[in-house]
């Protein structure tokens, strides 16, 4: 993989993202449960936002004096452009939490909490997807037909079925952990 960063610039920026999960943790356990208000979830996204804006300029300003100026813009604006389309993409897992929470029952006072275990979950699952994806691909190219097929299959599925529930208790991964885990049907405090 080509990169421009060093590897104190990559610390930096795991640093950045391992301080800001732990300040959404604290606050999350100092808020206790409750549910969130539009104002809240319109003030935190603010401050998230703003602080990814502050990153780039960062990035742009160091970049500005370690490289040449056309790099650092051309890498401010590949780094705004990633974040707009992540961004963009985060509005359909909105959907996802909203059918996962109302399937489970997740009340509104718990559904941050259960959003933030589940974020913390899916950015180790992404990391390990990606690099055992990566070196998959990298090493049988033919794998992406592979996978391409399972995302049309998987889009077919949701087109034929969109509201079909299914019967939960008889799903084969719910009978296997139900089997191997210690689970509750019912909520017990938090």
């Amino acid at each position: 993989m080509h990169t421009i960063a060093t590897p104190a610039l990559w610390f930096v920026f795991g640093l950045i993202v391992v301080i800001a999960l732990v300040i959404d943790f604290v606050v999350l356990r100092a808020g206790g449960t409750h549910k969130v208000a539009f104002k809240e979830a319109a003030l935190w996204s603010v401050a998230w936002i703003a602080l990814a804006m502050l990153f780039n300029l960062g990035l742009w300003y160091w970049l500005g004096g370690h490289v040449s100026a056309e790099v650092a813009n051309e890498t401010a604006l590949q780094f705004l452009a990633g974040y707009l389309v992540e961004k963009a993409l985060a509005v359909d897992n909105i959907f996802v939490f909203l059918l996962i929470f109302s399937r489970f029952g997740v009340s509104a006072e718990l559904q941050k909490h259960a959003l933030m275990i589940g974020i913390l979950g899916a950015i180790v699952l992404r990391a390990i997807l990606i690099f055992v994806g990566a070196a998959l691909i990298q090493r049988y190219h033919w794998i992406l037909y592979f996978f391409g097929a399972f995302l049309i299959y998987t889009g077919i599925q949701m087109v034929r079925a969109p509201n079909d529930e299914g019967d939960f208790e008889s799903n084969p991964l719910m009978r296997w952990m139900r089997g191997h885990l210690r689970l509750s049907k019912e909520y017990s405090g938090a």
